[in-house]
């Protein structure tokens, strides 16, 4: 832990968790800092947090009254991404561009790291007004800023195959557990690494969508819906394990490395408390995390806390701008919560 009595604008201080993914993964690691948290109006009462979505299987398992069309679909579906994702581990690499140096030993360069926030309110209006989900409007507003950037840095990169690593946790749960709980044997969430990954190519910018970014929306409204029907991120999991089992922990880390290595960035998220933290009494005004050391020029990550959407970006220094990328991201907000306001206005 690092601490770092430095006023800010923000914050009296940081306090700085530095953890090593070999121990677990992010619901692992979320469950350990938060068992050193307390809530700030009473510190007897646990947190709380939003209702956390289950995984589960695809639709065709729900229901016996499912369509043979839905089942193909399905097993398709699957055998698509699971291919893909496996095509992307080892041999098919994504191009360079403006986010992606494609630079070997990436990960040992210096990177700069700078945070934003959004509005949940505010992202649940124009999930309200548009009809989607919020994770469709959090991946929208993601890949249209990640394209506006691209277009201001180069208007030959607007259509370059880019493809974002989905990070997602495989278990089975409902809410975060302690150290305590995790470590028990045969425990219903045990500690440790459990997650498998989704390979998302991202949309490309065209001339409709510079004009209409309600339409970034509608495409990963599209894409995580298809996603939803796919057993892809198990398989995916269920192949780590099978690797580390066979062929050891560093033939597994040398698989995640090459999959990290061929995709353009990755991004990742979890759910924080809604109420205020506290660390020894002292109140947790902001919480973000980031993944670092990966092979990759950009790396998003995202937690919620107290009603707000904290979203840290690390770049590539000297290779992507951070103030302008932020720029891009804050913009692409702004244009779909306006873009959402309009639409909802023509509607009535």
């Amino acid at each position: 832990m690092h601490i770092i009595k430095y006023p800010t604008s923000n914050a009296a201080g940081n306090l700085i968790f530095k953890l090593h993914h070999a121990l677990g993964d992010g619901f692992s690691l979320m469950g350990a800092l938060l068992s050193c948290l307390q809530r700030v109006e009473n510190p007897s009462i646990p947190l709380t947090f939003p209702p956390l979505q289950l995984r589960s299987k695809p639709e065709i398992f729900k229901s016996k009254k499912s369509t043979v069309s839905e089942t193909f679909s399905s097993i398709f579906n699957t055998m698509s991404d699971f291919g893909w994702s496996l095509l992307k581990s080892s041999v098919v690499e994504d191009v360079q561009s403006p986010v992606r140096s494609g630079d070997d030993g990436v990960e040992f360069k210096p990177i700069t790291i700078s945070t934003m926030t959004f509005s949940l309110d505010q992202i649940k209006q124009i999930k309200t007004r548009l009809g989607v989900t919020i994770n469709d409007v959090i991946t929208g507003i993601i890949f249209y800023g990640i394209r506006l950037y691209m277009l201001a840095v180069s208007n030959n990169s607007t259509n370059a195959h880019s493809t974002a690593l989905v990070l997602l946790n495989t278990r089975i749960i409902g809410s975060y557990k302690s150290v305590k709980e995790m470590v028990k044997p045969n425990a219903e969430s045990p500690w440790g690494n459990q997650f498998g990954f989704l390979h998302v190519s991202m949309p490309e910018l065209t001339k409709a969508a510079e004009t209409n970014p309600l339409l970034f929306v509608e495409k990963a409204q599209q894409i995580i819906k298809r996603k939803r029907g796919s057993l892809a991120v198990n398989l995916t999991g269920k192949l780590l394990e099978a690797v580390r089992k066979l062929r050891g922990p560093e033939a597994t880390a040398k698989y995640i490395h090459s999959t990290l290595k061929n995709s353009s960035m990755t991004i990742s998220n979890v759910i924080g408390p809604v109420e205020r933290m506290a660390l020894a009494n002292h109140p947790v005004k902001g919480l973000y995390f980031m993944v670092v050391g990966v092979p990759q020029s950009l790396t998003i990550t995202m937690v919620s806390y107290t009603g707000k959407l904290r979203i840290a970006v690390g770049t590539e220094k000297d290779f992507i701008d951070p103030q302008k990328f932020k720029s891009c991201i804050e913009n692409a907000f702004e244009m779909i919560f306006k873009s959402s306001c309009e639409a909802l206005s023509r509607a009535n």
